[in-house]
């Protein structure tokens, strides 16, 4: 798992080694001044000449002059390279999510993107950058203290690894339950915030508010609890590492004493050896938090290559076929398709022609197959038999870019960010002037209404188009449809979720604005139909009737009811018994 986080690190890698370069200089400087200061101080208690310390005086202003600088520097390459690396890894689980989205909850989405992700940058500040840089400082340390002392030489390095190797053992291995359930936890009361706060307005009107706050404050309190035994943790590892610093300088004084007794070693020496762990542990403090973070790393780690590896649902081909020219028929012919491999079919035996600048409508009940077969047209699902061609070329053997170059979606939810109605619209190209943004509006039949606004088409329309009716959101969205000029146009169940009035009007408004170009409707209303070239009748995935408008009326008492909260024009089209 690490080595492969540590693979997304390959671009950045000259960065990172710099940031360890700046790193090595800033903590060197650090036991690089405490060894002057404490040789400077020793030598200047016997009052010698002052020309005598004046080397050690500019080295101690150059070495905490350098250690302020170096640390800058190591904290400005660091986290550059490390944002880069999250910028790439952020951009492939994006890529991922766009094909996997609906396989995962929202709030589960928002955490593998943004927490988990996140939380790799811990790898290099935290776990990466610290071990490498206390690797080399911790070595030149004992190194230094061995050419002095070999004896406090060997006191500092049975100190520096266990501040720096057991007691980050030990961090580790407790922290590795704590951290999996902090993680979990996390991702839990994510993915429960935000369903409540997307679903607060039905909670509230049924009363169930109370109850989802409660389960709220629960995933809380358990997340607080995890993340405090997380902080024990931690809190003993630092507990460890500060009492490892406290018996190198003791075992430094007590090596070093005998030694100046003995004539081993110089007396003004004697300060550099006990003062030279207090620096040299500097290196080390952090590396049992840095187990800890390591931890964390592995499981977020586990939750963002989760996202990675998981298969597509519709893999592109590997030699795709290139997309064929303008203007475009789509054929479908003998079209099957199920969710998955053992649910019933969704989709049997479907068959249609849409040669350019035919309009069809598929109608039936809920269920029936109609967004089944938009999601086979749109390369989101595979067909398990029979196929769909644009151009007598299978799509199967295109790119889903390509398909949704030629093909293009105004579905039923069609998200409007939290911007402004112009911003809204130019998603589908955004190098659109104002005036062919007014011409898409004016077909979408909304332009009326913008010019009424004192802001036009700088009216923000709030997050999710609150501020907005449902039937205006609707039509901007299919203004957003019109400008991107697809050849081909779904329109999936646009009118849902509206009043009959308003149905009825955005129905006619949608036909009037596709006129002249290949259109398919899918809808569960028969009202407005009449201008459109065919409609095919789905019911539990098969084509039960297809005609005009007219043919379909002309034919009472073959069918029972299929639009339940709906009263049918006169003659009621009914399914035969």
């Amino acid at each position: 798992m690490i080595l492969r986080l540590l693979s997304f690190a390959r671009p950045a890698r000259g960065r990172l080694a710099l940031a360890v370069l700046f790193g090595v200089l800033a903590l060197g400087s650090g036991v690089a001044l405490m060894a002057t200061s404490a040789w400077l101080i020793s030598r200047a208690a016997q009052h010698p000449p002052v020309l005598m310390l004046m080397v050690a005086i500019v080295a101690v202003r150059a070495f905490g002059l350098g250690r302020g600088v170096f640390r800058y520097l190591e904290r400005l390459t660091g986290h550059d390279a490390t944002f880069r690396i999250l910028a790439d890894l952020r951009a492939r689980v994006y890529e991922r999510l766009e094909r996997l989205g609906p396989g995962f909850h929202s709030g589960d989405l928002l955490n593998r993107l943004v927490a988990d992700v996140d939380a790799v940058q811990d790898l290099f500040l935290r776990v990466l950058l610290p071990c490498t840089v206390a690797a080399v400082v911790g070595g030149l340390s004992v190194g230094l203290a061995w050419a002095l002392l070999p004896s406090a030489g060997a006191v500092l390095l049975c100190a520096l690894l266990l501040a720096g190797v057991v007691a980050p053992w030990l961090t580790a291995t407790t922290a590795r339950r704590a951290e999996h359930r902090t993680t979990d936890l996390r991702a839990d009361l994510t993915s429960h915030v935000v369903d409540t706060l997307h679903g607060a307005p039905e909670l509230i009107a049924y009363g169930a508010a109370p109850a989802r706050l409660a389960e709220a404050a629960r995933l809380d309190r358990d997340f607080t609890r995890a993340s405090a035994r997380s902080a024990t943790t931690a809190g003993a590892g630092a507990a460890v590492s500060a009492l490892a610093g406290g018996l190198a300088v003791w075992g430094s004084l007590a090596v070093g004493v005998p030694a100046v007794r003995s004539g081993a070693l110089d007396g003004v020496l004697l300060a550099v050896i006990v003062l030279l762990p207090l620096a040299a542990f500097e290196v080390v403090n952090g590396l049992p938090l840095a187990a800890q973070y390591r931890e964390r790393v592995r499981r977020s780690g586990t939750r963002v290559f989760a996202v990675l590896d998981a298969p597509e649902p519709v893999p592109d081909p590997e030699t795709p076929t290139p997309l064929p020219e303008a203007p475009y028929t789509l054929e479908i012919t003998n079209l099957q398709a199920r969710w998955t491999p053992t649910a019933p079919l969704a989709l049997n035996d479907i068959s249609l022609t849409l040669t350019p600048g035919r309009r069809c409508a598929i109608v039936g009940p809920s269920g029936s197959g109609k967004t089944t077969l938009t999601a086979v047209l749109l390369r989101f699902l595979e067909p398990s038999s029979g196929q769909a061609t644009l151009n007598n070329t299978d799509i199967r053997d295109l790119t889903g870019d390509d398909v949704r170059r030629v093909i293009g979606l105004c579905a039923q939810d069609a998200h409007l960010f939290d911007s402004t109605i112009g911003a809204n619209i130019r998603l589908a190209r955004p190098t659109a002037t104002d005036e062919e943004i007014r011409d898409a509006l004016n077909r979408a039949r909304l332009l009326d209404w913008i010019d009424t606004l004192p802001q036009g088409l700088d009216t923000h329309v709030g997050e999710h188009g609150a501020q907005v009716s449902g039937g205006q959101r609707q039509r901007i969205a299919l203004a957003r449809a019109l400008l991107a000029d697809f050849p081909i146009l779904l329109l999936d169940e646009p009118a849902e979720h509206l009043d009959v009035a308003t149905a009825d009007a955005l129905t006619a408004d949608l036909l009037t604005a596709t006129e002249g170009r290949t259109t398919l409707l899918v809808t569960h209303r028969l009202t407005g139909l009449d201008a459109v070239d065919e409609i095919i009748v789905l019911d539990e995935g098969q084509v039960i009737d297809r005609g005009t408008h007219t043919d379909l009326l002309s034919r009472p008492g073959l069918y029972r009811t299929l639009w339940h909260h709906e009263q049918p024009p006169e003659p009621t089209l009914i399914q035969s018994a």
